[in-house]
């Protein structure tokens, strides 16, 4: 793993550009070029670079990811994270692997390809963009009989690029859809990170938040710091100081008596796997802020991709629930800060209940669940 930080000063590109056919008072979105607001990840030059998230909001450093191993260890430990930027990023790694393979005889590299595929499969168990991204790999290797080595990598390499590209356009217009909520002194929660960094660089939940203030809206965020990874507090905050849109920043803890003042009009989360019946697994905590959404009867929505429903499962009973390390609750930024003997419980996701949902915001527009 190559740090390549001081030769990149911003992880920051441009917002996002259409072509001049767009008409932005019917919010045509069939023809545009995005541009990621955030550069999350980057394929270039058949290299790999991420900007690490483990250093924001202190440090913007891009890494360059050199091997599989590196893209395993980069997702396993939130390096890179959100659903579908793992999903983008587990596509890029296969397309890594692919290209630095040695072997030349056809079935040979497929076997390693698939073995890699296995691989990046087990990095982490919950959100279904990764095994989305991953099977559609499979499929070029599954399409690619009596093709030679050099054309299959060709292939795995375009199909990495073109699940990048699709995640970019269904956030563009995640956005869009999600921007017609978002009205004038509105008071919006929302929990974790569901930014553009948790994406291939537009973002899912934050999204219809960048347009809605593109727009002239007027509103206010309350951001959950997101215990035990802050991922609230330092990622999402930090984008939306970026964007300059307002926010304040709670503990995960006062959201209940936010809604108990009236002081929350909406709730916005992504999700990381979404089953059949439209329970959503998501960063754990989701669920809590649910259940008091509709007892305050606050509209609750989930803003999500269609890559992250799973329609190999019923309900949200059958989604793994991956378990984290015991360090990331007794300790904050390295230091301990519980009985080093304390027996720890760490689910990284809940589950939300179909019922507890308004709607989902996908880039088909909003399905609408009550």
């Amino acid at each position: 793993m190559t740090d390549s930080g001081k030769r990149r000063k911003s992880a920051f590109g441009n917002e996002f550009s259409t072509t001049s056919g767009e008409d932005d008072k019917k919010e045509k979105v069939e023809y545009f070029q995005v541009k990621p607001f955030i550069k999350t990840l980057l394929w270039k030059n058949n290299r790999l670079y991420i900007i690490d998230q483990q250093k924001l909001p202190a440090e913007e450093k891009i890494v360059e990811l050199t091997t599989i191993r590196d893209v395993w260890h980069a997702i396993k430990t939130l390096k890179v994270r959100g659903a579908p930027a793992i999903g983008c990023a587990a596509a890029y790694g296969i397309a890594l692997s692919a290209i630095h393979c040695k072997l030349s005889e056809s079935e040979s590299f497929k076997d390693f390809i698939k073995k890699n595929i296995r691989y990046l499969a087990s990095c982490r168990p919950t959100a279904y963009n990764l095994f989305f991204a991953l099977e559609r790999m499979e499929n070029v290797l599954r399409n690619g009989e009596n093709l030679s080595v050099r054309e299959i990598k060709k292939r795995l390499v375009s199909q990495a690029d073109t699940i990048y590209r699709e995640d970019l356009e269904c956030c563009y217009k995640i956005a869009i859809n999600g921007a017609s909520l978002i009205k004038n002194g509105m008071n919006i929660l929302t929990h974790c990170n569901a930014g553009a960094l948790a994406t291939s660089g537009f973002g899912t939940a934050l999204a219809p938040l960048f347009i809605a203030k593109k727009k002239g809206v007027k509103f206010h965020v309350f951001v959950d710091e997101t215990r035990p990874l802050l991922q609230g507090a330092r990622l999402t905050a930090w984008e939306l100081q970026k964007s300059k849109i307002p926010y304040t920043l709670i503990c995960d803890n006062m959201a209940g008596f936010l809604m108990q003042q009236g002081k929350i009009d909406i709730v916005i989360t992504g999700a990381d796997r979404i089953a059949t019946n439209g329970d959503v697994a998501n960063k754990i905590g989701t669920y809590t802020l649910a259940v008091l959404a509709h007892y305050h009867k606050v509209p609750f929505y989930i803003a999500a991709p269609s890559s992250s429903f799973d329609r190999n499962i019923a309900t949200g009973r059958d989604i793994v629930i991956e378990q984290r390390d015991a360090d990331e609750i007794k300790k904050i930024a390295g230091k301990k800060i519980s009985p080093v003997s304390a027996n720890v419980y760490n689910p990284a996701f809940d589950i939300t209940p179909s019922k507890f949902i308004r709607a989902f915001i996908t880039e088909n527009g909003i399905i609408n669940k009550q």
